[in-house]
């Protein structure tokens, strides 16, 4: 065992951290969820890791965001974080796509084969086919809802999708896979706490995204802590 982990199998159990090292994992998205999902994730053991995000960090990224720093404005998601992953495991097997996945191109991600699958992404239409298609492969897959304008992480909770309640983002979600496919089976993190609307600024000039809405800095990473903790305990089998 590699000294590094040697409290993750005190936790664990020597099977348990056996079946995280033979994972392989899908993380969708590195922004404020994300980035942190991955990193938890790399931290507990997990053997190979693909890591998908097509952007870069922006300085507005810092309130929240894992990797953005000064020092990191201006560079590629991706590999940034695939540097960070790799500075902690210096044996995880680590895929990097520096894409903004959707269509036929999600279809091709997950043929590559996965054990877990995590959606961090923040735009609706490829969020939802990112789940549909999982679920067509029987894949697991953990998916975040939305943390903006929300400000207490006890609020957080896990369930099926089908069973989330107060989430607007999760509603929409619902909705529409109802159209593609049965919705059970999809973890949710989400938080039924109440949004402020005047948390929400309309806007034209974000990519795929029709407003702003606001952020405290721990929340998008307790989401992301969430569902990595989901990925965690069902692949080294641990009761949730």
């Amino acid at each position: 065992m590699d000294d590094w982990l040697t409290r993750t199998e005190m936790m664990l159990g020597a099977e348990g951290l056996k079946k995280l090292k033979a994972a392989k994992v899908l993380v969708v998205g590195l922004g404020g969820v994300g980035a942190y999902a991955a990193e938890m994730i790399c931290r507990a053991g997990v053997g190979s890791l693909t890591i998908v995000d097509s952007d870069n960090i922006h300085f507005s990224n810092r309130n929240r965001q894992l990797i953005a720093l000064k020092s990191t404005e201006g560079l590629s998601k991706v590999e940034v974080m695939g540097s960070r992953l790799l500075d902690i495991n210096t044996d995880l097997n680590l895929t990097e796509i520096r894409e903004f996945i959707r269509d036929n191109r999600i279809g091709e991600v997950l043929d590559a084969g996965f054990d877990y699958v995590l959606d961090a992404i923040d735009t609706l239409s490829p969020k939802v086919f990112l789940i549909y298609h999982s679920l067509q492969r029987k894949y697991p897959i953990v998916s975040s809802m939305g943390a903006g304008g929300k400000f207490d992480p006890l609020k957080i909770s896990i369930a099926d999708l089908s069973e989330t309640t107060d989430c607007s983002l999760a509603r929409l979600i619902r909705k529409r896979l109802h159209r593609l496919c049965a919705i059970e089976g999809v973890t949710a993190v989400y938080s039924p706490e109440a949004i402020d609307k005047t948390k929400i600024v309309p806007t034209s000039g974000e990519l795929n995204k029709a407003s702003i809405v606001g952020t405290i800095s721990y929340m998008p990473a307790s989401f992301g802590i969430a569902c990595a903790s989901v990925v965690i305990r069902d692949l080294a089998g641990i009761p949730r």
